[in-house]
């Protein structure tokens, strides 16, 4: 069955993002800065790819007691995650610099983290960001079977516990990244023909994911096992690592769009949306910890998504000085702006959301 085509309006009568985009524009010109990256950024890189790899320079040169290790890979992970959204995210979004070319340089860090970018860019860039929340093109609201993240998702009995093992599966996020994921998405993608710009050559896709998947593996799993370490000892690091990167990653997400206050709208039966694009981010995104610069600075902006989807071609950076222009004229407009004020209280929501769409629908 071929996939219904989503149309979003265009009809826009009181002109809300044409507004909101001329000051945000604006705000750039008028303090004569650019939209991407800046020295600000390029430090948080240095920082986030020492938390990466400075672990695995001091798990290969120095005898560390097993506990010590264990921390190692734990710090490891959370730099996974940091170069992942502070990066690797910013790059391939186009915003990271002016310069092609150092956007396609860190962009290129995903095959280190375990990714791809083509596979990144199809679902992130193209599928995520144009039909945000919506059932059946959005990959990010679709965890299979096992985690139902939209009212709209088939229901399982196996639901109504998601609220207690949810959170632990999300820790998989990025083994499953590093084992079967890329291979299936693109094979899919090039399937349907999908591409973020020009749309590449199957054969040197292929050959691109292969390589990539022969250096992730050649660091993370040959390289230690060359220099002494076990098979098991591996093994656990490999684990630990991305289960802790996995569960960052997946909690910063799914504080963004499957949350109480957030809409998975669906098109009419001709694929017509009710919203134009840009309201539609309104209503199917959510902010959260505004005023925590630790939260800020690690998450590489993610806590500000409504910005991030209204304006992914500006780099995180800046987030935080163009929120009060989306803040003042989406109310202006009488359009949501949805923000939580601490982590914690988003965390808190989005389990009372899991917990919401365990139940058994009502067949009224």
């Amino acid at each position: 069955m071929a996939q219904q085509t989503v149309k979003f309006s265009r009809t826009d009568s009181a002109k809300f993002f044409k507004t909101l985009n001329k000051r945000v524009n604006n705000y750039f010109k008028e303090n004569n800065i650019k939209k991407t990256g800046n020295w600000k950024l390029y430090i948080k890189a240095i920082i986030m790819f020492a938390l990466l790899l400075g672990p695995l320079v001091v798990l290969l040169t120095v005898d560390l007691p097993a506990w010590l290790q264990v921390i190692c890979m734990m710090v490891i992970g959370i730099g996974m995650a940091g170069v992942g959204m502070n990066v690797m995210h910013d790059a391939n979004h186009g915003s990271f610099s002016s310069k092609k070319w150092v956007n396609k340089l860190m962009g290129s860090s995903i095959h280190i983290l375990a990714g791809n970018d083509y596979n990144w860019k199809v679902q992130h860039n193209v599928l995520h960001h144009t039909y945000t929340n919506i059932q059946g093109h959005d990959e990010d609201i679709d965890a299979g079977r096992i985690i139902r993240f939209s009212k709209h998702s088939k229901w399982l009995k196996i639901h109504q516990y998601q609220k207690y093992y949810a959170f632990l599966l999300y820790g998989l996020l990025t083994v499953n990244w590093a084992i079967t994921t890329d291979f299936k998405q693109t094979y899919q993608y090039l399937k349907r023909k999908l591409s973020y710009g020009e749309f590449p050559n199957p054969a040197t896709q292929w050959t691109k994911l292969i390589i990539g998947k022969i250096l992730y593996y050649s660091i993370w799993v040959v390289l230690p096992l060359v220099l002494g370490y076990a098979w098991w000892q591996v093994l656990i690091g490999f684990l630990i690592m991305h289960y802790t990167a996995g569960i960052i990653l997946s909690v910063i997400f799914q504080l963004a769009h499957v949350m109480p206050n957030t809409e998975m709208p669906l098109p009419d039966q001709d694929g017509n949306m009710k919203n134009t694009w840009a309201i539609h981010q309104l209503f199917t995104t959510s902010n959260f910890s505004p005023k925590s610069w630790i939260v800020e600075f690690y998450t590489g902006g993610l806590n500000r998504q409504v910005e991030h989807h209204l304006f992914s071609n500006i780099s995180h950076v800046h987030y935080k000085n163009i929120a009060k222009i989306v803040r003042e004229t989406a109310h202006e407009f009488s359009l949501p702006y949805n923000e939580y004020n601490s982590i914690w209280t988003a965390i808190s929501e989005h389990y009372q959301q899991l917990k919401e769409l365990g139940k058994k629908p009502s067949m009224a």
